[in-house]
């Protein structure tokens, strides 16, 4: 049986910092649905947010503290909805 923590937490201030297209810092950061060198997937606190480039690599991941660094070439960021809703990132980010 998993342990759900119900506990309420605070909101996650998120900001997004990209140096030169081959650093990127975000915080605010929920949840990583899914990465690839192509594509990262996440879950902020200003909704979904999908990173599009090339040999990207997760170098430092604290869910606890919300900070992602991600390294490689970064060709887009793309937001989808900031409320939101169950189900998988792709639903939400398609309004389905």
């Amino acid at each position: 049986m998993a342990f759900e923590d119900n506990r309420a937490r605070p909101a996650l201030s998120h900001h997004v910092i990209l140096e030169e297209r081959e650093q990127l810092v975000i915080s605010g950061v929920e949840e990583v649905e899914s990465f690839d060198e192509s594509a990262i997937y996440l879950t902020t606190a200003q909704g979904g947010l999908e990173i599009q480039g090339e040999d990207l690599h997760i170098e430092k991941l604290s869910l606890d503290g919300g900070d992602l660094k991600v390294e490689g070439r970064v060709n887009a960021l793309i937001y989808g909805e900031e409320h939101r809703e169950r189900g998988g990132f792709l639903a939400r980010l398609f309004g389905g």
